[in-house]
């Protein structure tokens, strides 16, 4: 018998999609998946249980925020 599994899959927009994934990238679980389209960064997160899900969700929500943070940062610096 196969175990449940719970899935989620955030879409974000950003001025530099592809530079947020790449930061992204290091924190990444086994259980995530990571795909840019167009200026989307789509991630799926496929966990056991839905309190390792949220736990997973909320971990990489705090890690998107600072790479849109510091991209943004980082844009603003060479383009002021």
């Amino acid at each position: 018998m196969s175990e449940a599994t719970h899935e989620a899959t955030l879409a974000t927009t950003h001025d530099d999609p592809r530079v947020v994934a790449a930061a992204l990238a290091p924190d990444n679980t086994d259980a995530m998946t990571t795909a840019v389209d167009g200026d989307a960064v789509r991630t799926t997160i496929v966990r056991e249980d839905a309190g390792g899900l949220a736990a997973s969700v909320d971990d990489y929500l705090v890690n998107l925020t600072v790479a849109d943070a510091v991209c943004e940062t980082a844009r603003d610096t060479h383009n002021p």
